[in-house]
């Protein structure tokens, strides 16, 4: 038996879940993924069972919410020059905002 197939409670995980979703949706999910600093794996069973998404800051997720603060600064210099706001984007900011407000409590 493969270690790697098991959870931190040492739990054999061998059922398989498996569902469609839209690019965009795709895109959403990937981009709170790597928010979260959790695999893909991780993150989607956390949200389905109602657990807490602790996000540990490393790195990787300091680089990603980089990333995504260039992403939402673009956007809402579009906004300004006279586009509309999208629900994509007020959820995305929601979660940095979640994030960004965690990662200042632990520092305190």
């Amino acid at each position: 038996m493969s270690l790697k197939n098991r959870d931190e409670h040492n739990r054999w995980r061998n059922k398989t879940v498996a569902f469609r979703v839209s690019p965009e949706e795709d895109k959403q999910i990937e981009t709170y993924v790597r928010l979260s600093g959790l695999t893909k794996q991780d993150y989607i069973t956390r949200r389905l069972t109602h657990r807490d998404i602790v996000v540990q800051g490393n790195p990787r997720v300091f680089k990603a919410l980089r990333n995504q603060l260039a992403d939402v600064l673009s956007e809402l210099q579009r906004i300004e020059a006279g586009g509309e706001v999208n629900d994509e984007l007020l959820d995305l900011i929601e979660m940095i905002a979640d994030i960004l407000g965690g990662l200042k409590e632990e520092s305190e």
